[in-house]
């Protein structure tokens, strides 16, 4: 398993390599060990961007999953899994309207994103969304036990 992370935003301070290990445990959890998974963190300026390119929305959105095509496999033998983009700006806003730390909300984000390259999707149908976030909890407390999103969270 390889999960690489790059972080281009200069506002946020972040410990990459909590996330690294965090995301880790999830893609262990979702029986993804054999994956290659990028994660960028960005700002608003440039999700809005790709948001603009990949979906025709001109707002800036707090993540979104690039998948890869599921046969791409790297020369260590890992299956590239995709991309997940998310805002750092974005997860600050979002972590107080949540009550929860920054750390958690990018995790929030990152398991989002993660379940959609897996297969989910909470767009297609409501029983499709009510798996979704089961899911989410379910690694979200894996990673904090006891800890629950609240306040406008959808997860």
């Amino acid at each position: 398993m390889e999960v690489l992370i790059r972080n281009t935003q200069r506002k946020i301070k972040l410990d990459t390599s909590e996330l690294k290990s965090r995301t880790e445990t999830v893609l262990k959890s979702l029986a993804l060990e054999k994956t290659e998974l990028s994660i960028l963190i960005t700002n608003d300026t440039k999700i809005r961007e790709l948001n603009y390119n990949y979906r025709g929305l001109d707002k800036p959105t707090d993540v979104l999953s690039f998948s890869q095509d599921e046969e791409t496999i790297d020369e260590t033998g890992n299956r590239l899994l995709g991309d997940v983009v998310l805002s750092a700006e974005m997860a600050c806003l979002q972590a107080k309207e949540h009550h929860l730390s920054l750390d958690q909300e990018i995790m929030l984000l990152i398991i989002h994103g993660v379940l959609h390259l897996s297969g989910y999707d909470h767009e297609q149908s409501q029983k499709d969304a009510v798996i979704m976030k089961k899911k989410t909890k379910f690694l979200f407390q894996e990673l904090f036990p006891g800890v629950l999103p609240s306040g406008t969270s959808n997860f």
